[in-house]
């Protein structure tokens, strides 16, 4: 199956340097190359994409709000891309929906790897990694759970303990050893949390988490 991909950014060198890499990619087709956030939004509708590159900062609608557009309206799944590994805007990008982030002078391979990683479902953050970033944001922006408790009561109480471990950013592996059952189990856990909470990712996993008061910003990570 091939990935159509939106690149946008302001910046035309780095769009078509982007679209460059990744149109010579036998799986991968650049659907469209465009400036704004606004144009992203249409783009990514028009043409069906799978994924979206967005700069964070651009004019019209920035990287933050065409990411939250895409992601209410489309199955597309969204990366920001950011001068800066420590962007201000990353938890508010996660929140809106991004699955990752990917720096402007990523290597070539890095970049057409993490396409591929996003359009197949997985996130561009070691789940340890998004723990750190998104406490981190949780931390400095959310004083008390964002999101009823109740939402988590869909959850059975193993698939609850795996969303507990999810959001001390463990893999599966490392939840395969704290429940004592096999990692197939617990990625069937995984995909059962992600599709009764309406979640895209491991990632927004992860702030449900915290937004709910499962987990409390400052708590420790496991493994």
């Amino acid at each position: 199956m091939t990935i159509r991909v939106v690149v946008a950014d302001d910046q035309e060198l780095v769009r078509s340097g982007f679209a460059m890499i990744l149109g010579v990619q036998e799986d991968i087709e650049v659907v469209a190359e465009v400036g704004d956030g606004a144009a992203a939004v249409a783009a990514v509708e028009r043409l069906a994409a799978d994924v979206a590159l967005l700069d964070v900062r651009m004019p019209v609608l920035d990287g933050i709000e065409a990411c939250r557009s895409i992601s209410a309206g489309s199955a597309c799944r969204t990366v920001m891309l950011t001068t800066f590994d420590s962007d201000e805007y990353v938890y508010e990008a996660l929140h809106a929906g991004a699955s990752g982030f990917l720096l402007k002078d990523v290597r070539r391979d890095d970049l057409v790897h993490a396409v591929r990683v996003v359009a197949a479902g997985e996130s561009l953050l070691a789940p340890s990694v998004a723990r750190r970033l998104i406490e981190e944001y949780t931390a400095a922006t959310v004083r008390a759970p964002a999101l009823p408790a109740e939402r988590l009561e869909v959850l059975t109480a193993r698939e609850r303990e795996t969303l507990l471990h999810l959001g001390r950013g463990l893999s599966n592996a490392e939840i395969a050893a704290a429940l004592v059952v096999s990692e197939h189990t617990v990625k069937s856990h995984v995909g059962n949390v992600l599709a009764k909470l309406g979640l895209r990712d491991r990632i927004q996993a992860v702030i449900c988490a915290y937004e709910t008061g499962l987990i409390a910003a400052g708590t420790p990570s496991g493994g």
